[in-house]
């Protein structure tokens, strides 16, 4: 069983509590109008990439919700001979599950992992979602060759560009398991943390915890009648 996803780390790294309430109290989130176009517009993109191997096979319509069993048919899947590509494969280690857009496993059994995003630059948080993959994914198999996130290229000619970042992503290794570490005391302690509203609620992503957050709630009020 796994206790920290990509998202989960990506949503800790801007506000644990957010982190929180993703895990135990995700029926409290509301996803507004306009990030549910980018997601919509985000996985578009992505199935366009996707489009070009013609041959992947989606873990995704295999397994469905069985997130739990991604990482066992991913490892069978992959030791299958010759050119191999996976959609939404799974990989699991020190209680973390990512799940990776794109495997390709080469004829010499070299691993290849990308990572779409619908982008014209490489933002952080998208180099903080690689760094957490890879660090899963590199201690799961061993011959991982590179890891790359696709982006949106110049233009039609060119709609995909590419940057490797796996040598960067070993940098940050400690950094991942350090948060990886903290996180996890967070969700086993099932308290919800206290993090006064901030910055944090629309950087990099508009939290969809918002409106639970505007409400008075024990702590707060508590903190009021001492002012």
């Amino acid at each position: 069983m796994h206790i920290l996803s990509k998202s989960r780390f990506i949503r800790g790294l801007q506000c644990e509590k957010a982190m929180y309430l993703e895990t135990y109290h995700k029926e409290l989130a509301k996803v507004s109008p306009l990030t549910r176009i980018k997601f919509a517009e985000g996985r578009s993109f992505e199935r366009t990439f996707k489009d070009t191997f013609p041959n992947g096979i989606n873990i995704d319509e295999e397994l469905g919700w069985n997130v739990e069993e991604y990482p066992t048919l991913t490892s069978q899947l992959l030791q299958q001979e010759g050119d191999v590509v996976l959609f939404e494969a799974g990989f699991q280690y020190k209680g973390v599950l990512v799940l990776a857009d794109i495997v390709h496993k080469q004829a010499d059994g070299s691993i290849e992992v990308m990572e779409v995003k619908n982008s014209s630059t490489v933002k952080d948080v998208f180099r903080n979602d690689v760094y957490v993959q890879h660090y899963v994914i590199s201690h799961a198999i061993s011959n991982l060759s590179s890891f790359r996130i696709v982006y949106r290229g110049a233009d039609e000619e060119h709609p995909f560009a590419f940057l490797d970042l796996q040598e960067e992503a070993q940098q940050h290794a400690s950094f991942i398991e350090e948060n990886i570490e903290r996180f996890t005391q967070v969700l086993n302690r099932k308290q919800e943390p206290f993090v006064a509203m901030g910055d944090q609620c629309d950087k990099p992503y508009e939290c969809p915890f918002k409106e639970y957050c505007q409400q008075p709630h024990p702590i707060q009020l508590a903190l009021d009648l001492t002012l």
